[in-house]
């Protein structure tokens, strides 16, 4: 063989053992364990979906990946509007987080708050998976996340002890907790009620003392929290809003990982996220009420408003709605409202 083929060949074996070595090293520095943050604590469709992913992603690494479930949002004390903080900070290495949540540190997530934006599940989708969606994404992506898939927690839903709501002054005075967002403050401050931020974890035993009357939530969590044992017998159904939900990885960690593994870790999140939306969705349509008919069974009273009762809360939330556009940015919502025109039924 002639020096320079050989020299050529040494070459080559040297680059595919040192890319192997680099390989091993890096799957060699792996933690043992991996924490994964939701804050409810519940069993949920959130809490499956999350599920699915660690189990999806524990599988196919072969172990090399293990990932263990942190509730109740107890990797930060409770508080769950730092969560997002604490995964760009690498306290929490990876997440199945509500964008509600995480509003305050990606200021756009808010346009999936803003009071009556998405009429039906159609709209929700045109929105994620649409230019919306990768904007959104775009934007986590530059906080230092590596967001992976959209979930949904679902239409979120009104309930509180004291009588059914069925137009903006039922609501006058009535002390409601909410998510810590100045923009959940605006919506309910507008129509007349009293709202009461505080963490997940304090909410059913304030309701349960009746430090507070109410509380919004998509019916899976009002259900899998056993609400109706705390009071919470009036429940209206509004679909004033629906915070999907983001499976993601702090961004060092998924740096890490073999580009193999990231992939297995994207392919889960996707895959998990998808059965996660289906769960979430499951149970409030007319060809399937099994969930409104369980909560019914608890002796709770569910109220469905009329198309003018509906319009009611509309036009008393409007002011807030066109206030928080400008603040979420007026070119981006108006893409939403573009797409959720055009959406596909």
């Amino acid at each position: 063989m002639k020096l320079s083929a050989l020299i050529k060949v040494c070459s080559l074996f040297f680059a595919a053992t040192t890319g192997l070595f680099a390989t091993s090293v890096q799957a060699n520095n792996y933690k043992p364990e991996y924490k994964l943050s939701i804050v409810v604590s519940a069993k949920s469709p959130w809490e499956q979906g999350a599920q699915t992913w660690s189990d999806l992603v524990r599988e196919r690494t072969e172990g090399r990946i293990n990932i263990k479930i942190h509730k109740g949002a107890s990797l930060v004390q409770g508080e769950q509007t730092r969560e997002f903080t604490a995964i760009r900070q690498g306290v929490i290495d990876m997440a199945v987080g509500s964008t509600i949540n995480w509003s305050s540190q990606v200021r756009q997530l808010n346009i999936f708050s803003l009071p009556f934006l998405m009429p039906d599940d159609a709209a929700l989708d045109a929105l994620v998976q649409g230019e919306v969606g990768k904007q959104l994404f775009a934007l986590i992506d530059k906080a230092g996340v590596v967001p992976l898939a959209w979930g949904e927690n679902g239409f979120r839903q009104i309930s509180n002890a004291r009588q059914a709501i069925q137009s903006p002054e039922d609501m006058q005075g009535l002390k409601l907790r909410v998510v810590g967002s100045p923009l959940y403050m605006d919506i309910f401050t507008a129509l007349g009620a009293s709202p009461m931020p505080m963490s997940w974890a304090q909410t059913q035993p304030a309701l349960a003392s009746g430090e507070v009357d109410g509380q919004e939530n998509p019916l899976s969590i009002y259900l899998g929290s056993k609400l109706y044992d705390v009071g919470q017998k009036y429940l209206t159904l509004w679909n004033y809003v629906n915070d999907p939900l983001v499976f993601a990885v702090n961004k060092n960690v998924w740096n890490s990982w073999t580009e193999q593994d990231r992939e297995i870790v994207r392919q889960g999140a996707q895959e998990a996220a998808r059965q996660e939306v289906a769960l979430a969705r499951k149970g409030m349509t007319p060809d399937d009420d099994s969930l409104l008919k369980e909560i019914a069974a608890h002796g709770v009273e569910i109220t469905r408003l009329t198309s003018e009762q509906h319009q009611a809360f509309v036009k008393a939330t409007r002011p807030v709605f066109d206030k928080w556009k400008e603040r979420i940015g007026t070119e981006l919502v108006e893409q939403a409202l573009r797409d959720i025109e055009n959406r596909q039924q």
